[in-house]
């Protein structure tokens, strides 16, 4: 069996949103939100400690104005039928928080490399605030998980889930399978976002983020039976408490926007999540540079459900 790895937090420092994924060809593809929210990077590592030191790749940089040309946030790359694709969000110079989701591709086996190409906006139902999307594959059906704002519900955000005709395109009907209503998902925005796909023992867990991005940044659960109609909103079990919070003890505040992948042997699983290891932020905490990327082993409860623990201290 291979050495797993020692993971020292941060992995990547400045860098929110985080995404990494363990490809076929032995490596971990990582992307995430920049402080200057005007780019995309890639970076590759063999191991998710050496994602820190990885040299980036700039795939694709924000237009000058017009659709695409401000806060671009949280992105995330997929491999899907032998092309790589990267979803994202982003505003515009003159809404700057108005976001839509958008999709690139590269048809490169290697994304480091190759061009970017821009395969437009994904629509859904409504041209609002949208953001956050990840997709997974589900019994030969590819699915869209994402974060809209509904122009009929109060609140941020809520999470939907629609099929795929192709990386690009959904089709409906979409399908709202959470809201925020519990305290912790309200505090200072009502926000259900980040959602991320974990397929484990019979289940479907998608985990997303809560509340304002500073110290109250939490993440919650949802989980669906394998063979349950998964546009069905009664097929989604929420949690009703949160699964993963602020530690104050270990200095780790408001743990969110996370993603999942393996030990390099495959043996273990890994969170991916950001968080920040002070509370007071001064101004507006999305200009807090200091979301780092961190990562820690997590384990499985008896019921089959995930046990994430507490956000480890940042290593001395």
């Amino acid at each position: 069996m291979q050495k797993v790895e020692t993971l020292n937090n941060p992995i990547v420092e400045q860098r929110a949103d985080p995404w990494v994924y363990k490809h076929t060809d032995g490596y971990y593809y990582f992307t995430a939100s920049v402080p200057e929210y005007d780019r995309i990077e890639v970076r590759r590592s063999e191991t998710i400690q050496g994602l820190g030191s990885a040299e980036p790749v700039v795939a694709w940089k924000k237009h000058e104005n017009g659709p695409m040309s401000a806060n671009i946030w949280a992105p995330e790359i997929h491999y899907i039928d032998g092309k790589w694709y990267i979803y994202y969000a982003a505003a515009r110079e003159d809404a700057i928080f108005d976001h839509r989701m958008y999709v690139i591709e590269n048809v490169s086996a290697n994304p480091l490399e190759g061009n970017w190409v821009e395969k437009g906006q994904v629509k859904t139902e409504w041209e609002s605030f949208s953001l956050d999307a990840t997709t997974f594959e589900h019994k030969g059906q590819r699915y869209y998980v994402w974060a809209q704002r509904d122009p009929k519900i109060e609140g941020n955000s809520n999470l939907y889930i629609a099929r795929m005709v192709n990386p690009w395109t959904i089709e409906g009907p979409q399908v709202m399978i959470t809201t925020p209503e519990y305290d912790w998902e309200t505090i200072g925005f009502l926000v259900n976002e980040g959602a991320a796909v974990l397929i484990r023992n019979g289940k479907i867990f998608i985990s997303y983020s809560a509340s304002a991005t500073d110290y109250n940044y939490c993440m919650g659960l949802l989980q669906a039976d394998e063979n349950s109609d998964l546009l069905d909103p009664a097929s989604w079990l929420k949690t009703e408490e949160p699964v993963f919070k602020t530690n104050v003890e270990n200095s780790q505040y408001g743990p969110g926007h996370n993603s999942f992948t393996v030990s390099e042997d495959g043996s273990e699983d890994i969170i991916i999540y950001h968080a920040r290891n002070y509370r007071e932020i001064v101004g507006d905490p999305l200009w807090d540079p200091n979301r780092h990327t961190r990562a820690q082993v997590f384990t499985w409860y008896e019921d089959g459900t995930p046990n994430f623990g507490v956000p480890v201290p940042d290593a001395k």
